[in-house]
């Protein structure tokens, strides 16, 4: 086997248990895993920088199904191509699978005990701060100024008080970005005009 093939091989196997360590620890979903994502990849690893990490987040959230495994398989997608984007998935798939395959055998004859219920009570605000500080992260990258603020204060507002489900919600703020970009441009070409 060539050395191209063997450090190809090591790569994958490096992002399958990448994921795979990330798929084990994340508990709480998507959201809660974004900011584990992020460290692990941009700062500990750096396969990708900040910026990339955003997007990927930004058009995962968008499409259909699972956060995590989109991101994932965007992540393994941008550091090794189709089989990088294979690894990811699978590597973020085992763990679940066999946690939870074996929770639901030993769950179905302890969820009435009154310390598996005291359990779950600790978890769940967990994964809330989880999911808090995941938007706070992306939040300091994605909110870069007066506009995009504008943006996320009608997108929560409309999700919290007009219970706007979250796809007209994605779109209607892609659409607003399509928008405050093509003023922008007019603006600066007006602007160019005006100076010449």
């Amino acid at each position: 086997m060539s050395q191209l093939k063997k450090s190809k091989l090591r790569l994958l196997a490096e992002i399958y248990f990448t994921f795979l360590k990330l798929g084990s620890v994340s508990f709480g979903g998507g959201y809660a895993m974004i900011s584990l994502i992020e460290r692990e990849i941009v700062n500990e690893k750096k396969w990708v920088e900040k910026e990339k990490i955003i997007d990927i987040f930004a058009v995962s959230e968008s499409l259909p199904g699972a956060i995590a495994l989109n991101s994932s398989a965007f992540v393994g997608f941008s550091i090794a191509g189709i089989p990088g984007a294979i690894a990811a998935l699978l590597g973020n798939l085992t763990s679940p699978v066999i946690i939870v395959l074996t929770l639901m055998i030993i769950f179905a004859n302890i969820k009435d005990y009154p310390v598996v219920q005291s359990a779950f009570k600790g978890i769940f605000p967990t994964i809330v701060g989880l999911i808090l500080y995941a938007a706070y992260k992306i939040g300091k990258t994605a909110v870069t100024d007066y506009s995009t603020a504008i943006i996320v204060i009608a997108s929560f507002c409309a999700a919290v008080f007009l219970n706007v489900a979250p796809i007209p919600l994605i779109i209607s703020g892609a659409v607003a970005g399509i928008l405050l970009v093509s003023i922008r441009n007019v603006c600066k070409k007006i602007q160019d005009r005006s100076s010449d």
